[in-house]
């Protein structure tokens, strides 16, 4: 953007430093999640972040972010650009203190930015650190300055390299192969990113550049004028809505302001997703309990001063008014409080009362303007009331059933002996034989075997009185002793891992889904924990003399029989668990020194809902071009 006198002051004298950068390249882990994918893209999104917090302050309407040719990371935005000046006491520049010293920037002294998300001033230094090279130009005060790093440390000066009309900052990197075991970036892991943060910021553009490979750049641009009602009707698009407006509300007071929009549909799940300044607290928090309070408040005031719900009736329960529910809360405000360093729950306790009161008067106000809307969700309200209460017995089944009292675990249910849940793992295994094989493979000190009877009730088309009246749900729910939803106790957890182990062909796919689909939306903090994981059964067996080799898929198979070049060999074709003999079963699926597992989270709980809406919901052709769109990306289909 073209240089302008701003009312709030951002230059050197902004910039507050805190401390160093020794441990960062020792203990990557700790600043950046994992040396994994997760970790590489969370590089991404630290740069970005310092972008959208000059968006947020109102000096940034445009960011580009590029992955280059060579492997490197290239992000440009139009804000006012890093200071240049000379810090007092460090004898260098602002923009080399911000990039080299750890908790050093513009969010501390509340005189370079109101409102803030980047990581607290480490996200530009860590970057660094964790960069094989950066390099840095601003546009500031009519100059254009460079500066280049190797792995945190400056190789050159902040120099002068040419005049500018225009404000802002580039800053290109290429993160450390010595660091990450991952270095190839997911077009559409940060496309997601991206995309959410470009709702979360009405009218911010942003524009996505894969110039990588041999095909042509690939391109997209977000830019939303609608902000959070834009994200809320893109989360319902494959759904079918039961009133025509989205709510939109919003408050703003000096040192915050939120903004909420909502819309029912006719599915039986709630989707409520929480943000403060731009951060994804999955875990909710205070703007989260004020959202759900007003709410329940809210609807039930309304019910009752129009008769719909009697005197002498009971009222709606929240479980009511949220059912089939898509809304946003977002939060902007100074010096939020985070529980934890991975910023997913706000503890802030005035913001309840700020949220709360906003949705109060908001949502009453649309209610009363739009009569057919509030029939429309009053009426969906009470279904999903009359639906809990046909769905109690089912519920206060699993609700008595105790930990303690064998008696009360399911019957096919082959228990472990050591009762610690810490060692203990259950293996959810797909149809009787394939649980008879793993019960002889398994040790029984501290593996349990639930065998289950086909395909279980996909939970995203079904009402809670379908999902808690399946006999193959009630067994899972009993056997992990957590209970679900609102009655959900992670501490009665009864095994710390639980394993889902399918046949590796088409339906084992679609069982593990249905299982994911479960968890997903009636226990997540499972998923939160990371006490939920998948087996890896292999596809193949090779018999080369008398030893055996185990491959999980085409590539591998060719793999082994090249490093052994052997004329005589036997290729076994698994086409199921229960193909294979308990020996085979436990030295390949269930030994946890051999076993291969992967660990289920959630990066991105829009991501998550989006996928699992999509492939599991009623919307038949938003499936279809989810699977013709990704169909190159599948791995090991076995049709």
């Amino acid at each position: 953007m073209e240089e302008k006198d701003v009312e709030r002051a951002y230059d050197e004298k902004s910039i507050t430093v805190l401390d160093g950068l020794e441990a960062v390249r020792k203990r990557p882990g700790m600043y950046v999640g994992s040396t994994g994918a997760r970790g590489l893209h969370h590089l991404v999104y630290e740069v970005v972040d310092n972008s959208i917090d000059e968006a947020m302050a109102g000096y940034c309407k445009n960011i580009i972010v590029t992955l280059e040719e060579d492997g490197s990371v290239t992000v440009i935005d139009d804000g006012r650009g890093i200071p240049v000046g000379m810090i007092a006491g460090f004898k260098k520049s602002a923009v080399e203190v911000v990039l080299t010293k750890l908790h050093a920037g513009g969010k501390f002294g509340g005189s370079g930015y109101k409102v803030a998300g980047g990581l607290h001033g480490v996200g530009l230094s860590v970057v660094n650190a964790l960069s094989e090279r950066l390099e840095v130009q601003v546009g500031r005060k009519g100059e254009v300055y460079l500066q280049k790093f190797e792995r945190g440390k400056p190789v050159s000066k902040l120099e002068k390299i040419g005049k500018t009309r225009k404000t802002g900052t580039i800053i290109r990197f290429m993160p450390d192969a010595e660091i990450f075991e991952e270095m190839d970036f997911k077009f559409e892991t940060v496309a997601q990113r991206l995309q959410e943060v470009a709702y979360l910021n009405a009218g911010l553009r942003i524009k996505f550049e894969d110039k990588r490979g041999e095909r042509e750049t690939r391109e997209v641009s977000y830019r939303y004028n609608g902000g959070i009602v834009d994200f809320v009707a893109f989360l319902n698009a494959s759904k079918e809505t039961i009133q025509k407006r989205i709510i939109f509300v919003e408050g703003k007071r000096e040192d915050a302001e939120v903004e909420v929009a909502m819309q029912y549909n006719n599915g039986y799940i709630d989707n409520v997703f929480t943000f403060t300044n731009n951060i994804n607290t999955h875990e909710g928090g205070t703007h989260l309990i004020g959202f759900k309070a007003a709410l329940t408040r809210t609807v039930n005031e309304y019910a009752r001063s129009h008769n719909i719900i009697k005197e002498k009736e009971g009222s709606l329960s929240g479980e009511d008014v949220r059912e089939g529910l898509t809304a946003i809360v977002s939060v902007k405000m100074e010096e939020p409080q985070f529980e934890g360093q991975t910023k997913t729950k706000l503890g802030n306790p005035d913001i309840k009362g700020f949220v709360e009161s906003t949705l109060n008067s908001g949502l009453s106000e649309f209610l009363e303007e739009n009569p057919g809307d509030a029939k429309n969700i009053l009426g969906k309200a009470l279904a999903a009331g009359r639906a809990r209460s046909a769905a109690k017995k089912a519920r206060e089944l699993v609700r008595r059933q105790s930990i303690l009292e064998s008696s009360s675990l399911p019957g096919k249910l082959a228990d472990c002996s050591i009762k610690d849940p810490s060692l203990c793992e259950i293996y959810l295994v797909e149809g009787d034989s394939a649980g008879g094989s793993a019960k002889q493979a398994r040790d029984r000190s501290f593996q349990a075997i639930l065998p289950l009877r086909g395909k279980i009730l996909n939970v995203e088309k079904a009402g809670p009185a379908r999902v808690f009246s399946s006999n193959e749900i009630q067994a899972i729910i009993t056997a992990l002793g957590t209970n679900v939803r609102d009655d959900f106790d992670i501490d009665k957890a009864r095994y710390h891992k639980a394993i889902i182990m399918t046949d590796a062909d088409v339906d084992g796919a679609h069982i593990r889904t249905l299982l994911l689909t479960f968890f997903y939306r009636y226990m997540p903090e499972l998923i939160d924990e990371g006490y939920i994981y998948v087996a890896q059964p292999p596809l193949y067996r090779v018999l080369i003399g008398k030893k055996s080799f185990y491959a999980y898929g085409e590539p591998e198979l060719e793999r082994v029989i090249k490093e052994n070049n052997e004329k005589k060999k036997t290729i076994q074709r698994f086409k199921g668990l229960g193909e294979m003999n308990p020996d085979q079963l436990w030295e390949t699926t269930m030994d946890p020194e051999r076993r291969n597992l992967l660990q289920m989270n959630i990066e991105d709980a829009v991501a998550a809902d989006l996928v699992f809406n999509t492939l599991m919901g009623a919307n038949v052709e938003m499936r279809r071009n989810f699977i013709q769109e990704h169909a190159r990306d599948a791995r090991f289909l076995d049709v």
